[in-house]
């Protein structure tokens, strides 16, 4: 295991200079893996990273700073591999998770629906996706204009939405769920509660065990540091953005 880092610097500030705005330790840029400058294009994403970097105590705890974790992927590793991050995301709609239905018992049945169908709605009507829901494990085609109408909205998030979007939907299993999420339309809480509502009703009935709690803790922190991030983006479009 390798040892923790420690904290070697006094001060965490926010510059801004032509590739965006910046974070600095000591007054000098914070670096990613790649030792790339970390500049991210929104101020309040800037800041929200400096917290993390404040926030830190006599070691560095990685754990606690998942938004420089995105952006160090948004640099290092999207931003080089975009096209196979597309693919790799498109591909989860060959076999959405939402499409999945159990047949019994009936209550799970009823709630998948509930909650799963308006997710479905939502990408037929607002992604021009309709997708093809069934009953079982057994693989089910998808409509290849609709398979295309997803690609479309994975390409069309920049790199820094794009990392998150990763994020969501790696850890949710279920790119319609990312992609509410990207798109507002879910919050980390929602998004959380359609990926595990198989699990969720498990656990009602057969309690959780002390590794599943751990994983779905974790699960949530990071469907929540993909919100963040996003909504953190969104506020670059504000007025105030370009100021100053």
């Amino acid at each position: 295991m390798a040892e923790p880092r420690k904290r070697i610097y006094k001060t965490v500030t926010v510059a801004r200079d032509a590739g965006g705005h910046l974070v600095q330790l000591d007054g000098r840029p914070l670096r990613t893996p790649a030792r790339v400058p970390l500049a991210v294009p929104a101020a309040g994403l800037a800041e929200a990273i400096a917290e993390e970097w404040r926030a830190q105590g006599a070691t560095l705890d990685p754990s606690t700073m998942p938004l420089t974790a995105l952006a160090c992927s948004t640099i290092d590793l999207v931003s080089a591999k975009r096209a196979e991050t597309v693919e790799e995301l498109a591909g989860f709609a060959e076999h959405e998770l939402l499409c999945y239905r159990a047949p019994n018992p009936a209550e799970l049945a009823e709630r998948q629906k509930a909650v799963w169908q308006p997710l479905l709605d939502w990408a037929a009507l607002g992604l021009d996706a309709p997708l093809v829901a069934t009953e079982g494990l057994a693989s089910v085609p998808q409509p290849p204009d609709a398979l295309a109408a997803l690609r479309r909205a994975v390409e069309r998030q920049d790199d820094w939405r794009l990392a998150a979007l990763a994020l969501a939907v790696r850890v949710s299993g279920s790119l319609v769920v990312g992609l509410a999420l990207a798109e507002g339309r879910l919050d980390a809480t929602g998004a959380f509660e359609a990926a595990e509502l198989d699990e969720s009703f498990t656990i009602e009935r057969w309690g959780e065990d002390p590794e599943a709690a751990k994983r779905r803790r974790g699960l949530l922190a990071e469907l929540a540091a993909a919100e963040r991030f996003l909504r953190l983006l969104d506020e670059a479009a504000g007025p105030d953005e370009g100021d100053g």
